[in-house]
């Protein structure tokens, strides 16, 4: 989902953690901040760069991890230069297309990973993960779709996990006597039950349309797998055209046309939090958003979190589809790639790096204590030491469906191309505005692929 921004990318705001995550990715604006060889603010004469993003608490986790290896290497140290997120990106780009970017390149994977790999500017991995099968055995499997272009890796999974998830107000379940939904059939029966009472059935944040985008993420893979958006990923011919595809399409304006989201939601924004509030405060029975909203509902919400009201699961299967229910999406994780132009000396410092100190013992416990998962199956031992009773369940919640899940499939936006993602967003919010046809809809995405 592009562009990030705080309510997208804060995953957790976890008050009783004591550590309050600010915005995972700043905001654009700022010089970027180079820290030197021991951590420090200062110049570095490291052996090898590292660009990545600045804002707390990540920056501080980021700053130690290449801190500890520093002193730890002083001869093949490593100098990190943290950007705004917006900067970052333009930096980055503009630095990689003229063949002066960093050693290590941090990205969100998928389409932005795949143009470097098309430019030749970054290195494959394929055979260096053979070598080192502990980087791969250490990390949940689901993380690696993301970093894998034309069947080869090209990017080490790092840091959180963020995937999408379905809320419910208990208090509003058990004011109409209903249970959670555990079907998009129960879904359809729940919309009339909440309508009838003055609820709306779920709350959307439809003028940001990366949210309207969750639900058709979601309805892709649960009615026809994964490969139905894999095929469009790949570049196939007519691939928004699959029948599984169109019916997803239908379904979405299905809900829409029934009311099943609260009266105005193209107007809603989810930056103002407007959505999440709807929930918390009784007006809207559920919504479909991505786990970064537990902790501003935490802080925000009143008893509605810490007085046991949150329900969260994983989107429900569509009766007779062919998606498997354990399936999630959003953000599998972050990842860094190592550049191809880089010298031998910088490349074997970097892959020093990422094998003996990026996600060691001490770094997971430092995203743990953030209120974060990591990407690493060790992450689950330290949650009972969570001192909040209310996270535990959440960060075991998050840890299990992003472990356990048969596909986590990348966002959209963040796995296609700016040239496919701009009029995908265009596109899904004429659908849900019902100005265009699901078939007008695929279509319109079909003459996008392969530009």
């Amino acid at each position: 989902m592009e562009p990030m921004n705080a309510s997208r990318r804060n995953f957790l705001r976890l008050v009783g953690l004591g550590v309050p995550v600010s915005v995972a990715l700043a905001a654009c604006g700022g010089s970027p901040t180079k820290t030197g060889a021991g951590g420090s603010s200062g110049g570095g004469k490291g052996v090898a760069t590292y660009w990545t993003l600045s804002g707390k608490p990540q920056e501080d986790i980021r700053n130690d991890t290449v801190a500890r290896f520093n002193q730890a290497n002083p001869k093949s140290k490593i100098d990190v230069t943290l950007f705004a997120n917006d900067a970052y990106k333009q930096k980055v780009k503009t630095a990689i297309g003229a063949g002066e970017g960093p050693t290590l390149i941090w990205g969100w994977g998928g389409g932005g990973l795949k143009s470097y790999v098309e430019a030749d500017q970054v290195m494959d991995l394929t055979g260096w993960f053979d070598d080192n099968p502990d980087l791969k055995e250490k990390r949940f499997p689901s993380t690696f779709e993301a970093a894998t272009v034309n069947g080869k890796l090209y990017a080490l999974p790092i840091e959180t996990v963020t995937p999408i998830v379905l809320y419910w107000n208990k208090k509003l379940f058990d004011q109409v006597g209903a249970e959670p939904p555990q079907s998009w059939g129960d879904i359809m029966d729940l919309v009339p039950k909440f309508n009838a009472k003055g609820i709306a059935p779920f709350s959307l944040a439809g003028q940001s349309l990366w949210t309207n985008m969750m639900w058709l993420e979601f309805l892709f893979d649960r009615i026809g797998g994964p490969d139905v958006f894999g095929n469009v990923f790949d570049g196939q011919k007519g691939a928004w055209s699959n029948p599984a595809a169109l019916k997803a399409l239908g379904d979405a304006q299905t809900l829409v046309k029934a009311d099943g989201f609260q009266k105005g939601f193209q107007s809603t924004v989810a930056d103002q939090n407007a959505d999440q509030a709807l929930l918390f405060t009784g007006k809207a029975a559920m919504m479909v958003h991505g786990a970064w909203t537990y902790g501003s509902m935490k802080a925000d919400g009143g008893d509605f979190v810490t007085g046991g009201n949150l329900g969260y699961m994983n989107f429900p299967p569509v009766d007779g589809g062919a998606g498997d229910a354990s399936a999630t999406v959003g953000n599998p994780g972050q990842y860094v790639s190592i550049s191809s132009k880089a010298s031998s000396e910088a490349v074997d410092a970097a892959k020093k790096m990422l094998t003996t100190t990026m996600l060691d013992d001490t770094e997971v416990k430092k995203w743990v204590d953030s209120g974060n998962i990591p990407v690493v199956k060790s992450a689950g031992d330290l949650i009972s030491g969570v001192s909040d009773e209310n996270d535990k369940p959440w960060l075991q919640y998050v840890y299990d469906t992003s472990s356990k899940a048969s596909v986590f499939a990348q966002s959209w936006d963040q796995a296609l191309p700016p040239s496919q993602a701009t009029p995908l967003l265009d596109n899904i919010g004429k659908l849900f505005q019902l100005s265009i046809s699901p078939q007008q809809f695929a279509d319109n995405m079909n003459k996008t692929i392969g530009t």
